[in-house]
Order: structure tokens, then C-alpha cells, then sequence
């Protein structure tokens, strides 16, 4: 049995060596400049702490959720339909 091997986009970051990061560290910092790093860092930082915060407030409203007792359905409905036996009581069928 031979065995299939796929590459995910995902798996090609676990192949960046050091050479590749210095060399992606040198272009950033040839495009955006010394000054504008530590801004574009800040930005960053933001976002990520903005997703966690909303990831968390999702996972605690769902944990709240499941702690909450669950709705008792109230007397069960009864229907006006009526039976064959109260239409016709003394019919044998």
C-alpha cells in the first residue's frame, strides 16, 4: 500500500529556516522602515489581543449557556380533535 503525501499551505512554515526569517526581517524592514516597525508591531498586538478577547466572550457565553438549566416545556398540549369514540360512543366497529 502506498502512501499519499499532500502539503498543506500550513506546512510550508515549518520548512522557514533562520536564513529565510533574517532574510524576511531585512525586506520589512527595507520596506517599512525603522519607525514605522514598532507602530506596525503595536497594530498587530492590537488585533491579536482584540480576537482573543472576542474568542473568550464567545467561549464564556457558551459555557454560561450550558450551565443554565434547561426550559421546562409546560403541560403538554391537548387537542380539540375529536375521538371516534366521542362522536359515535355506542357505534361497534
Amino acid at each position: 500500500m502506498t502512501a499519499v503525501f499532500v502539503k498543506s499551505s500550513f506546512l510550508i512554515l515549518q520548512d522557514i529556516g533562520m536564513s529565510e526569517l533574517l532574510l524576511i526581517a531585512v525586506v520589512v524592514l527595507l520596506l517599512f522602515g525603522g519607525k514605522k516597525i514598532p507602530e506596525l508591531m503595536r497594530g498587530l498586538g492590537k488585533g491579536i489581543r482584540e480576537f482573543n478577547d472576542a474568542k473568550n466572550n464567545v467561549r464564556q457565553e457558551i459555557e454560561e449557556g450550558m450551565r443554565e438549566k434547561p426550559v421546562q416545556p409546560s403541560a403538554p398540549a391537548t387537542t380539540d380533535v375529536p375521538t371516534k369514540e366521542a362522536v359515535d360512543p355506542h357505534h361497534n366497529a
